[in-house]
């Protein structure tokens, strides 16, 4: 079974964290043990986000005054050669024989794509709501609630396209666990004259995962996070965990924008594209969400939505 597995940014580097590469490297550690378990008996192909890290990039290229700031899609791909090696070296250390691969990937957007008129894709670290206001206006950002805080939000064109698919088929065919699309990969436009030209964004990382297992014809799509479940009425007086749900269902619902929201759609993207099953759940509960244990399973038939019993928490 081929399995598309899309390891969210703050599965990597969570909330509240320093953005230093020791913490990194031992949350990566603990992801690389979860998506061991699954390579270890099918074929496995890794996308993951990059908005902490992206973000501290962009801090970092601005705070050297004598140049000016790299453009986002250089940015994206310093993020993904990143993240990419720190994962790929600890999936070697958990799959000791197998054979590891990260692979720069392109993402073709369209250029009139309206998200570049509505930047929506949080990045960089949480600030407070007078800070980031302060940090809106002093550098031109946009900026957005996340959770306790504010964020820098960037456009996040939809993925329309993968440059290198075939490549990445070839590495899966060859028994190769890839590494690829991280951070959504990195956003370019083909220009009339048929030309590749990176753009100022941020792909999303889950719709890029969907779009991608898709075009590998994957069996599952497996959307891990830093949250058990989904949850209806998030932080709200109702708030339940899903154990199951259709598209239809989950459609009918509410999530927050740039966080659960590209989640849900992803899934539902993939299974009704498809037919089969995507899962979305916390990253030490990988394998049980694969088998629909733990979690919240996409399907395309069933109930349109099913929850946990009520005080049951998703995986335990």
């Amino acid at each position: 079974m081929l399995v598309v597995v899309a390891l969210g940014g703050n599965a990597l580097l969570r909330r509240g964290e320093p953005l230093e590469a020791d913490v990194q490297r031992r949350n990566t550690a603990a992801a690389a043990a979860a998506i061991g378990e699954i390579a270890r008996h099918h074929d496995v192909v890794v996308t993951h986000g990059n908005g902490p890290q992206v973000g501290l990039l962009a801090l970092q290229s601005a705070a050297y005054g004598k140049v000016a700031p790299y453009p986002f899609d250089v940015l994206g791909a310093e993020s993904e050669g990143m993240i990419g090696y720190v994962l790929a070296q600890a999936l070697g250390n958990v799959l000791a024989g197998r054979r590891i691969a990260t692979l720069l990937t392109q993402v073709v957007v369209d250029p009139d794509d309206p998200a570049f008129r509505a930047p929506s894709k949080p990045i960089g670290p949480l600030y407070g709501e007078d800070e980031a206001r302060r940090l809106a206006a002093e550098r031109g950002w946009c900026v957005a609630p996340d959770g306790p805080g504010f964020r820098r939000v960037v456009p996040s064109p939809e993925p329309r396209e993968v440059i290198e698919i075939e490549t990445i088929r070839l590495l899966v065919e060859a028994g190769v666990v890839v590494v690829c699309a991280g951070g959504g990969g990195v956003p370019v436009v083909i220009t009339p004259g048929g030309m590749v030209r990176g753009v100022e964004a941020v792909v999303d990382k889950d719709l890029s995962a969907a779009f991608l297992a898709r075009a590998l014809g994957a069996d599952a799509l497996l959307i891990l996070t830093d949250v058990p479940a989904v949850y209806t009425d998030w932080e709200g007086p109702r708030q339940r965990p899903l154990r199951t749900a259709t598209p239809a269902g989950l459609r009918g619902c509410r999530f927050a924008r740039g966080s659960m929201g590209p989640k849900v759609e992803a899934a539902c993207r993939f299974v009704e594209q498809t037919g089969k099953p995507a899962g979305i759940g916390a990253l030490p509960e990988a394998t049980a969400t694969l088998r629909g244990e733990a979690g919240t399973r996409v399907a395309p038939n069933g109930p349109a939505l099913v929850w946990y019993e009520e005080g049951v928490t998703p995986g335990v």
